[in-house]
């Protein structure tokens, strides 16, 4: 399955979740969004996007000011 990163750090909100989005109606269906980023909004506003989507937040870590999305979109 195809793996797209996207590396948001150091961009404020609301770009994050706008970069998303954005990947998100691009992406084949199945496809996993392993998104990075530094924005401590991003953690209430990337899985709200995720969830209105209907895509599939598989993973999420903090380290640091690092925050980590693994984001499926979900199949046709």
């Amino acid at each position: 399955m195809m793996s797209i990163p996207l590396d948001l750090r150091g961009l404020k909100c609301p770009h994050p979740t706008l970069r998303v989005r954005k990947a998100l109606l691009g992406a084949a269906p199945g496809a996993l969004l392993v998104v990075e980023c530094t924005d401590p909004m991003a953690a209430i506003d990337i899985p709200n996007l995720v969830r209105e989507s209907s895509a599939l937040l598989e993973h999420s870590s903090t380290e640091g000011r690092l925050l980590t999305f693994h984001i499926r979109k979900a199949a046709a």
